[in-house]
């Protein structure tokens, strides 16, 4: 199955554990998102990028921020030369929220453009 099923969904505001997705909906989702992992907290889905230069690199983290802007739903970013680590997760519901998975799908969609 691929990304775009999510992809096509907003974010919305979650706020309180009642928003947060039990462990089998985790998984499930992960399914759907192909490299995305469950961070070593279980609190975040977590996947590395590679491209070929800083240029690249920038490009990318450019536009994941623009699209997290308009969603109100930013991740955490580690880059550096040719790689950069995007881990979302969802601080008001204390770990994962579907928006957490829209945004991910979202980042996928904007790779196969």
């Amino acid at each position: 199955m691929n990304a775009h099923p999510l992809s096509a969904q907003h974010c919305q505001p979650r706020k309180g554990k009642e928003h947060a997705l039990d462990a089998s909906a985790v998984q499930e989702l992960l399914q759907q998102l192909p490299g995305w992992e469950l961070g070593a907290d279980g609190k975040a889905i977590v996947k590395d990028f590679r491209f070929d230069d800083f240029h690249r690199t920038l490009g990318f983290i450019n536009a994941v921020g623009f699209m997290a802007n308009h969603e109100d739903h930013h991740p955490d970013i580690e880059a550096g030369y040719g790689h950069c680590r995007l881990a979302w997760s969802t601080h008001d519901v204390g770990g994962l929220s579907l928006n957490d998975f829209i945004c991910a799908a979202r980042v996928e969609a904007l790779l196969e453009r």
